[in-house]
């Protein structure tokens, strides 16, 4: 499966537990909708990620991506510590300009 460039960038560092490689691939202005909560900006977003992965420890496995009205579905399995792992989520991204514009996670 071939990933968008911002989206590629964004499961790399997950992986890598790079927080500051993650951030790097979001607009400044950009907004993460995860667990009913919303983050803006890339200080929240650095937040919102580095308190999940303490919390959850979670791993990312991509499975599917499709594209439809400029927003990116990806399928994936994401184990960790907590309830239910793995679970199969959607990612769903949002790219503008070469950066991620929103990002909306949902089970």
């Amino acid at each position: 499966m071939r990933l968008p460039s911002p989206i590629l960038a964004y499961i790399d560092a997950d992986r890598r537990c790079d927080g500051a490689a993650l951030v790097a691939a979001f607009a400044p202005d950009a907004v993460v909708r995860d667990e009913g909560r919303s983050h803006v900006g890339r200080d929240a977003i650095d937040a919102w990620w580095h308190a999940a992965k303490a919390k959850y420890a979670h791993v990312i496995e991509p499975l599917e991506l499709s594209e439809t009205g400029g927003v990116a579905e990806l399928h994936a399995r994401v184990s960790g510590r907590f309830p239910g792992s793995p679970a199969t989520m959607v990612f769903s991204f949002r790219v503008a300009n070469g950066r991620i514009a929103g990002l909306e996670i949902a089970p």
